[in-house]
């Protein structure tokens, strides 16, 4: 297939290149051209302009950093877009964007899939993200090449826009987890303890999880490499919290974790990992 990725950042990039291992004729445009070089040499084509990437494709994939970016990549793509064309948006934008998209999409006659994915830059490179799919029944074997690459499976949950609540509902619980690890291991370390005494405490058992060891681990060796930074992690917050108001429903937890990672990055941990909103628990 021809594909188009537009942004080649932590997710995007890792994405066009199991797609152009996979054999598909990918074309990539990033804003910052630097961060698309290095696809050129993993089978990719680099294109200088969304318009000159999107030319002759059957999909266009969109991994950008929120809702107002994927909109002007789109617009700056519309003199060149196919009209046969499927546009896979997979950036997480939140529901008031992807509504504004499912308009837009329309607008540039495009057909339209609703495809965030859940997993950071590990499964991204490994090709085993989780992709939540929403969109018509009819495009699913027209797209279903580009998730098998990409993803170890894929969730169809109905309609566009249904695939992005469930991804919001599934990052507020990221939230969760992240902000207590941090604070559980803030707390051992200020109580005397060695912090690596709970996470051997809960191994194993009803309170267990990997994630929790993982973030844990990194935590306690302030190791924060960035899977999804500090920075991405407060724009999710923030768009979780947005969909609870249009939802009706109080998320305290979801508030709570958003000024936490609001403090971490006003203290300039925002390019790390997302982990490192430990740092948050502290006064300085």
């Amino acid at each position: 297939m021809k594909i188009a990725v537009l942004g080649t950042g932590l997710m995007g990039a890792p994405i066009a290149a199991n797609l152009a291992a996979a054999g598909h004729d990918v074309r990539v445009w990033n804003r910052t051209r630097a961060k698309a070089e290095p696809l050129a040499g993993k089978g990719a084509t680099v294109a200088d302009t969304p318009a000159a990437a999107v030319e002759g494709v059957e999909v266009v994939l969109t991994m950008l950093n929120d809702g107002p970016a994927v909109t002007a990549t789109m617009q700056d793509a519309a003199p060149s877009l196919p009209h046969d064309a499927v546009w896979v948006q997979a950036s997480t934008v939140g529901v008031e964007a992807t509504d504004d998209h499912v308009a837009l999409a329309r607008s540039l006659g495009l057909e339209f899939v609703d495809a965030p994915v859940l997993g950071s830059t590990g499964p991204a490179a490994e090709g085993k993200l989780v992709v939540l799919a929403g969109g018509a029944e009819e495009l699913r074997d027209r797209v279903q090449p580009v998730f098998d690459v990409i993803g170890a499976r894929t969730m169809w949950v109905g309609e566009a826009g249904a695939a992005t609540r469930l991804k919001l509902v599934a990052n507020s619980w990221v939230l969760a987890l992240t902000a207590a690890a941090g604070e559980a291991v803030s707390l051992a370390e200020a109580s005397g303890l060695d912090p690596k005494l709970f996470l051997e405490a809960v191994s194993g058992g009803a309170l267990d999880c990997a994630y929790l060891q993982t973030k844990g681990n990194a935590i306690i060796e302030r190791s924060f490499p960035p899977a999804f930074t500090v920075q991405n992690a407060l724009k999710d917050a923030l768009l979780v919290n947005e969909a609870a108001v249009r939802a009706g429903v109080q998320l305290d937890v979801a508030q709570a974790s958003g000024a936490r990672l609001n403090r971490a990055v006003t203290r300039g941990h925002g390019d790390e990992d997302m982990a490192a909103s430990y740092y948050a628990s502290f006064n300085d």
